[in-house]
Order: C-alpha cells, then structure tokens, then sequence
C-alpha cells in the first residue's frame, strides 16, 4: 500500500532507501537538505554508476598511449560532471514522477511529493546543477561535446518511458551509460569499436541491476500501471539478470581486446563475473532489503574494472609493453 506524505510538513523525511547514516541527514542544516535529498546527494551509488563507464572509457582509450595512468585532470572532470549531472537528472526526474512518486510507498517521501521542494523549485535546481555540468563539458574537444549534448533526447524521454513500455530500464541503459562513448571521445576525438562494445555491456549491465532494484516497487508499479522489467521478466528475473549480466560482461571482454587490453584487465572481468554470480545466485526479488543490497554492490563491479584498466595501464608502463 502506498503511502502519502503530509504536503504541509515542516519536518525532514529521510527517504526511503537511503543509508540512515548517510551524511545528509546527519550533517547537512536543514534549509538545504531537502535540495540535497533531491539531487540524490544522500544516496550516491548512482552517481558511482554514472561516473564508471566515463573512467572506464577514458582509460581504456589512454592504455595504447604508453602513459602510467589515466589523466587525473580527466578523471576530476568526470567526477564532477557526473555529480552534477546525476543532481540535476534526478530533479528532473522527480519533476516529471511527481505525482507518481506520492503514490508509491518508497518515493513518497521525496522532497517534491512531501512537499519539501516546490516543482518551481525543482527546475531551478535542475537548471544550476545543468550549468555545472556545462561548465565541465565545455573543457573538453568540440566532438565530445556535441556527442554529450546529442544525449540530452534520450535524457529528456527516460521519465516518460514507465508510461509508455514494459522496458524503461532499457532507456535508462541508452541515457545513464552515455559517459562509455564520452570518455573515449574525450582523448581519441571519435567513436571507434572499443568504446561500442563498453557502451553495449554497460547497458546490459544497468538493465540488469536497474531490473534488480525496480523490484522494490513491485507491488506499487502494477497498481499504478507502471511498466518495468521488474513486472516484465517476474518470476524469471534471477535467469534473466544472470543472462544480462553474463552478455555485459562478454561486451566488456570484446570492448578490451579491441582496445589492446592485457591479461590483468581481463582477470578483473573474471572478478566482475564472480560478483555479478554472487548478485543472481543470492537475489530475493521478495525481500526489498535483499534487492537493495544487490544493486548497491554493483559499486564493486565499477571499482574492479576500473582498478584493472589502471593496474593494466601501470604494469604495461613498467614492463615497457605496448
């Protein structure tokens, strides 16, 4: 059953899936933390998993450069973009949901439908977390920026896909792993194979643990006539994150033998595959905690792969392999 948050309340809510020792709610003072909450500051698994595939594309275009490590200056850009992008993506997302999100018992409390934030408000924050990103994407090549701006369409069009199909984690997948074409452009100035076959695994992989995590709204999405791969694969959805993640990872594999990775790259992917197992193996699409927890952990699949491109980057150096 959902429930409806008190539009008229003065007091904070902390949000459903957020950790409760998060720093917002801790720390943040309270005329702020409900623009903090909206921008996804208290939760930033998503922001982590905006910002790998731009690491990892970035880095496995520099690894046939001969350079010890991936361009730190690159990377700090990325991670701020991504930040600021996330925040305002997120605001305009529950811009859109608004009155969705009062009807569904994990969104209820978001800062629009409890009434924390004015929709006006929203797309004011929308706006200066969209002049940051400007302001990060106008340091990089002319290509690059016009491949990031040519995102925007399917930006613009992910709230509206629960509305209209059972596949709206595939739309996610299209706009939220952008980043695996940007960070290739970033140093190469195109779009070649490798950074492709990275884009097609990384949207398998987000179908996957974005399939994960809509089954927390399960219930609430069906009575609302919400589509999702949640309701789509149901009773089959261990067999079919299994297969998304098992054919992400082999687009990854396909993405770093194109680029000229090396054996420590592809003993990193053998580490991915044993977590993604762990995910599919463990999941309990009944149990919200449980589905929590696993599409949380996906952070680790992002921070093995980028740690194995770097180790492979380093090593190559040393070992004077081209």
């Amino acid at each position: 059953m959902a429930v409806h948050a008190d539009p008229h309340q003065n007091d904070v809510v902390p949000v459903a899936d957020a950790a409760p020792s998060n720093w917002v709610d801790r720390y943040a003072p309270r005329s702020i933390a409900p623009y903090l909450r909206l921008g996804r500051f208290d939760r930033p698994i998503g922001t982590w998993l905006l910002l790998f595939p731009c690491w990892w594309s970035q880095t496995l275009a520099e690894m046939g450069s001969g350079a010890p490590h991936p361009n730190l200056t690159y990377l700090a850009l990325f991670a701020i973009g991504a930040v600021a992008m996330r925040a305002a993506g997120c605001a305009y997302n529950d811009y859109v949901d608004r009155d969705i999100d009062g009807q569904v018992q994990r969104t209820a409390n978001r800062p629009i439908p409890s009434g924390q934030v004015s929709p006006a408000a929203a797309l004011v924050f929308v706006l200066l977390a969209s002049m940051v990103g400007l302001a990060v994407l106008l340091r990089f090549n002319t290509f690059t920026i016009w491949l990031t701006i040519s995102s925007l369409a399917i930006v613009i069009a992910y709230p509206f896909a629960k509305r209209l199909t059972s596949y709206p984690q595939l739309v996610l997948g299209l706009a939220f792993n952008w980043g695996a074409l940007v960070g290739w452009a970033a140093i190469k100035g195109d779009i070649e194979w490798p950074a492709i076959a990275l884009y097609m695994g990384c949207v398998l992989w987000t179908i996957g643990y974005d399939t994960i995590y809509a089954h927390q709204d399960r219930e609430d999405d069906a009575l609302l006539g919400i589509g999702s791969t949640a309701l789509r694969f149901g009773e089959n959805t261990v067999s079919y994150v299994g297969a998304l993640y098992g054919a992400g990872v082999v687009m990854w594999l396909i993405a770093g033998a194109l680029a000229g990775a090396h054996l420590i790259y592809f003993l990193a992917l053998t580490l991915v595959f044993l977590q993604m197992s762990w995910q599919v193996a463990t999941l309990d699409t009944s149990d919200p905690a449980n589905c929590l927890r696993r599409f949380r952990s996906n952070r680790d699949v992002g921070i093995a792969v980028f740690l194995g491109l770097v180790a492979d980057m380093a090593l190559s150096w040393f070992a004077g392999i081209s």
